[in-house]
């Protein structure tokens, strides 16, 4: 079985059946073919102790080691670009990595959602490319925003900024969020 992944991998069968795949679900759920906006992250996993010392390194700011995960998904959660590099590596080298992939498989998109994570040459590079970087501020509770018990934004990876999983959203003035 893992022949077969490994020619589809590397003959690019694999990505196309995922990008037809993608453009499917996202028809279905009354959306344009191709998406127009992406929300970027990254997120630290700890490594196994038997892992190579190449592949891993420490992440500064949770002081773990093991890898980091960037993630590009569209406003359904439907991935469109991922990396995977060192805890070491910063958000900044993944969120231009990601958007180099986004811009290559997604043209249409003109606009991405990061957290304050990402810095100023994440929004340069994205400029760069013509797609406008936001970057996310969890401060304001807004009508209708998503925010987490502990006042931040959904922190699963790969979470659109406003889900259609209300569990968590509320409005300013405590009462659920109401969706559209």
């Amino acid at each position: 079985m893992y022949c077969y992944f490994g020619r589809w991998r590397d003959d690019g069968t694999a990505e196309t059946i995922h990008d037809l795949l993608r453009r499917q679900v996202r028809e279905s759920r009354g959306r344009s073919e191709d998406p127009t906006v992406v929300v970027m992250d990254s997120q630290t996993v700890r490594a196994s102790v038997n892992a190579p010392k190449g592949t891993t390194g420490l992440d500064p700011g949770k002081k773990s080691r093991g890898s980091k995960r960037g993630i590009a998904t569209d406003v359904l959660g439907l991935v469109i670009a991922a990396v995977v590099v060192a805890a070491s590596v910063h958000d900044n080298a993944i969120g231009i990595t990601l958007l180099d992939k986004v811009a290559a498989s997604a043209p249409t998109v003109t606009k991405a959602w990061v957290d304050a994570g990402f810095k100023n040459q994440v929004v340069e590079h994205g400029a760069r490319l013509g797609i406008d970087v936001g970057i996310a501020d969890a401060s304001p509770v807004h009508e209708g925003s998503c925010r987490s018990p502990s006042g931040g934004w959904p922190s699963r990876l790969g979470a659109p900024l406003c889900s259609t999983d209300v569990r968590h959203a509320t409005t300013k003035h405590g009462r659920p969020a109401r969706w559209q």
